[in-house]
């Protein structure tokens, strides 16, 4: 019987190559090399039936790899990669490792081992209590969308700003072709109710505003710091009303504890 290893008992060995996983894909997003001006790449999120998660890279353009970026949310058997350690700073996985793809690995489509989506969603009121660790790797979240805010009069830099909602407020920033995405998107979701969007790996950023650092030199006052929530490159991506039991409780949770969803549900674009 094939023996399979899991995504938490890998370790940085240069002389062992044999890993064999069984994993599914969890997000699929292209990178560029700024060195030889190269590209598309891929980069794989990939999650064991444990929920542990890391990140494998596929550089070239192998007939062996061809068509696997459109296979997001299938299940693979894997065979074959180099494990190196993850880099200091902002990663995709809290792994201490990532994979790279090497001449001679192998992929395979599987028969799904279950239907897990594998979202760790973050409660909107833990957001603000990250710590500096903590916000070296995406995360998961929702909430009700509301006072959104357009500005694409930068054809470079197109932004779209909203707030999502459960009893306290978060500033979210999409940038790029994600603007775009979530303008179109929400203008579809007119007239349905209170809009949910589900968030799925954004970064956390969170700096001391100009206030602050003011309060902070003259009168030693720490005060509020600037935290958002914001797309990090084609890693990021959202779902409107997303049909989970996840969101199904937390749309009944709104109903019954806050008050500006009961009165003024989802506000629409301004």
């Amino acid at each position: 019987m094939t023996h399979y290893n899991k995504l938490s008992e890998v370790s940085h060995n240069p002389k062992i190559t044999s890993w064999r996983f069984r994993v599914k894909i969890h997000r699929i997003y292209p990178f560029y090399s700024y060195v030889t001006s190269s590209g598309p790449f891929y980069k794989y999120v990939l999650a064991d039936e444990e929920g542990t998660k890391m990140e494998m890279t596929i550089y070239g353009n192998s007939d062996r790899f061809r068509g696997l970026e459109k296979q997001e949310g299938k299940w693979v058997e894997i065979f074959r990669v180099e494990v190196n350690c993850s880099y200091p700073g902002f990663q995709e996985t809290n792994s201490r490792f990532n994979l790279s793809a090497m001449r001679n690995t192998q992929v395979q489509i599987i028969d799904p081992l279950n239907n897990r989506l594998f979202m760790d969603f973050k409660n909107i009121h833990a957001i603000p209590h990250m710590d500096h660790m903590d916000r070296n790797y995406p995360i998961d979240t929702m909430g009700v969308v509301f006072n959104t805010e357009a500005h694409f009069d930068d054809p470079a830099n197109p932004r779209m700003v909203f707030y999502i909602r459960d009893n306290i407020q978060i500033k979210c920033v999409a940038i790029g072709t994600h603007a775009y995405a979530f303008r179109d998107g929400l203008e579809n979701m007119k007239g349905r109710g209170q809009v949910i969007v589900v968030l799925k790996m954004w970064r956390v950023w969170k700096f001391l505003s100009n206030k602050t650092f003011t309060k902070l030199i003259y009168i030693g006052y720490f005060g509020p710091p600037d935290l958002w929530l914001e797309t990090e490159g084609e890693l990021s991506d959202f779902r409107f009303n997303l049909r989970l039991p996840e969101v199904e409780e937390f749309s009944q949770s709104l109903l019954s504890s806050d008050p500006y969803v009961q009165r003024y549900g989802a506000v629409g674009l301004l």
